[in-house]
């Protein structure tokens, strides 16, 4: 395993928009969580051993805080040619295996990955109302095979402090985790 950390986008940024299908076909745009307090959007996979150990808790953290009004949305923007586990057939069954509560998308032409300037799978982006980007980084310290339980500590912290209306602590630390599995030649030249 190759780890890749998160670009660590500059706090500030405004969400970039998308319309990406979902596991079900339905187009999802940022603009369908108009009136939530926070949106949490995450760079995943299927296949990817570090999406894999934290897949439990980032079931159980999206579940908790969706119902706490957070907009939670999963993005794969992996090359499922080239990696089929990623492909959108094997997202309807990661979703009914794993017990996803929130949509999860697919973006097959990975442009919205570069507007996120998403590096790594898992990779985090919290936006508060405004739709600015509050914190980016890790769920929590826990890697596959370090021995620290996955609790989802740092992720938890800044989207509480949304809800609660206090600033998120500007120390964070970026996430780690496969690179994203760009398409021949689509590589972005973020990482130059």
């Amino acid at each position: 395993m190759v780890q890749t950390a998160s670009t660590m986008l500059p706090l500030g940024t405004p969400a970039p928009d998308f319309a990406l299908p979902d596991t079900q076909g339905r187009t999802v745009r940022v603009a369908d969580f108009a009136d939530t307090p926070a949106l949490l959007v995450i760079f995943m996979c299927n296949h990817c051993p570090y999406v894999k150990h934290v897949a439990p808790e980032l079931a159980r953290l999206a579940k908790e805080y969706q119902q706490r009004g957070v907009a939670v949305v999963g993005i794969n923007s992996n090359d499922a040619a080239s990696y089929p586990e990623d492909s959108p057939e094997a997202m309807v069954r990661e979703v009914e295996q794993r017990g996803y509560t929130f949509p999860y998308l697919y973006d097959e032409s990975q442009q919205v990955a570069k507007a996120f300037r998403a590096a790594c799978t898992p990779d985090f982006y919290v936006f508060d109302r405004q739709r600015k980007l509050v914190y980016r980084g890790q769920m929590d310290s826990s890697r596959p095979g370090n021995g620290i339980p996955v609790t989802g500590q740092d992720l938890r912290a800044a989207l509480d402090a949304v809800l609660e209306g206090r600033p998120v602590t500007a120390d964070q630390k970026a996430s780690l985790g496969c690179n994203i599995k760009w398409k021949p030649g689509n590589e972005p030249d973020y990482f130059a």
